[in-house]
This record gives structure tokens, C-alpha cells and sequence, in this order.
């Protein structure tokens, strides 16, 4: 599986694909004179649900906040709850 991220001004799309076939994404937005991405949206198809497809996206919205030295407000309450179960993000978890 490929992530491809497609940025546009400042929000973007993170999409995960298999060889055929976009599996799932996740909208976010950036604020980089707050040093924040938020999480607005995680989205996975319904024939790869259960497979651990929404986490894998999750966190790579994680390692791209931190390659860019931003905190992750997590809006979308999928995300939040698995930032929640996460217990190496502590440095960039903003929970409110």
C-alpha cells in the first residue's frame, strides 16, 4: 500500500492506496502560524474496514505534523480516539 498526500494551500488530503484502488483518506487542514494540523476527517472504504487502515492513516498524519514541527488537534473523533490509545504522542497531541 502507497500514502500519497495531496496538499492544497492550506489543507490536503492523505490518501492510502492499494494496487488497484484508493483504501481510505483523511482530510486535514494546517495553521502554520499556530505550528497545528488538524485531523478533520478519516474516511476508510467499506471493504477494508477492520483491517487497520484509519490508524495507519492517523499516523501518518503524525509523522507529517512532526516533519513539519506542528502539534495534531484531532477534530475528527475517530482520530482522537485512537491518538487517545497512542502512547508515543504525547509531545503533539493537542487535546483541546
Amino acid at each position: 500500500m502507497k500514502f500519497e498526500n495531496n496538499k492544497s494551500g492550506n489543507g490536503g488530503v492523505l490518501t492510502l492506496n492499494n494496487e488497484i484502488k484508493e483504501v481510505g483518506r483523511l482530510t486535514y487542514t494546517v495553521f502554520p502560524e499556530d505550528q497545528k494540523l488538524i485531523i478533520s476527517f478519516v474516511l476508510v472504504h467499506p471493504e477494508f474496514e477492520g483491517r487497520g487502515v484509519g490508524k495507519f492513516l492517523v499516523e501518518e498524519a503524525i509523522r507529517f505534523a512532526r516533519e513539519n514541527d506542528w502539534k495534531v488537534y484531532p477534530h475528527c473523533s475517530y482520530a482522537r480516539s485512537v491518538m487517545m490509545r497512542m502512547n508515543d504522542v504525547d509531545d503533539i497531541f493537542l487535546k483541546h
